[in-house]
């Protein structure tokens, strides 16, 4: 695992990877631009009409106001607008590298790293779309279902990293092993590797968390909002290229070493050679004797 993060990272300087991640860049940042021209204004205007409505909402405001922090009234329902964008900002960029990148990173780690590994196509690009759709649906189920345990400190630490991780390590897992593996190759790796590459997957998603510490800038985030988004998302990008390259060392290699124990298990060289049974040759007939 190790081995395949070092790779992954030297494999992310490479200069088509670093151009390649422009592409996702360039269509999240008109994505967001178009929708915030169109929805901004209405989206804030709405959760803060929704906050109004709430009590507990206003004492927590008129108590920062109190302590001097006024000037977060201004920003907090921008915040929250942008707070709930987030995991659609994620979701967006996790299947735009995975359709525009991640094929090219496998085919780039199998052509420098495994060219005797044979390609036996076992995931059509039709199942890779149903896979990931499937799989983001499930994530966000468990988002939405998950959002008020994250009123509680530890666990707003803890839940999203862990579906995160869980949505990398599905999407990126089959993408690796697509064109390289069987079907039934990628099923059995995917079960005999399945508490690394979530860990993998958790660990990305951790690094996935670090542009929404611009959020916590404030009013000041607020104001380099044009700046800063596509910075933000920019690092996003470059999280889940990495992301699918760390899957591809590690799964092309697991597969490498699954078919030499195959092939040894079929031709073991150290077998002694059997013996053929020798058939004793028929007597030639003839007289019988006396």
């Amino acid at each position: 695992m190790f081995d395949a993060f070092w790779r992954a990272v030297a494999y992310c300087l490479h200069p088509m990877v670093i151009a390649l991640s422009l592409l996702p860049l360039l269509l999240m940042v008109v994505l967001s631009f178009g929708l915030g021209y169109f929805f901004w204004d209405g989206a804030v205007a709405a959760v803060a009409a929704w906050f109004e409505a709430f009590d507990l909402v206003q004492a927590l405001l008129g108590w920062l106001e109190r302590i001097g922090l006024g000037g977060l009234r201004a920003v907090f329902a921008p915040l929250i607008v942008l707070v709930l964008a987030t995991p659609v900002i994620v979701l967006v960029c996790l299947l735009l590298v995975a359709v525009c990148m991640t094929p090219f990173m496998v085919d780039l780690v199998g052509r420098r790293r495994f060219p005797q590994l044979q390609k036996l196509h076992g995931g059509s690009w039709l199942v890779g779309i149903v896979w990931s759709l499937g799989s983001t649906l499930l994530a966000v189920i468990a988002l939405v279902l998950s959002m008020p345990m994250w009123l509680i400190p530890p666990l707003v630490l803890i839940l999203p990293p862990l579906i995160w991780g869980w949505l990398t390590y599905r999407v990126f897992a089959f993408d690796a092993l697509a064109n390289h593996a069987s079907a039934d190759e990628r099923r059995q790796l995917m079960r005999e590797h399945r508490s690394t590459l979530l860990a993998m997957g958790v660990l990305c998603g951790y690094l996935g968390a670090a542009p929404s510490l611009l959020w916590a800038s404030g009013a000041m985030f607020i104001a380099l909002a044009p700046l800063l988004v596509p910075v933000a998302i920019w690092i996003y990008t470059l999280v889940f290229a990495f992301a699918s390259l760390w899957f591809a060392h590690y799964l092309l290699h697991a597969l490498q070493r699954l078919r030499a124990s195959v092939m040894v298990e079929v031709v073991d060289p150290a077998a002694p050679a059997a013996t053929p049974a020798v058939t004793p040759l028929p007597l030639p007939a003839g007289p019988s004797n006396p």
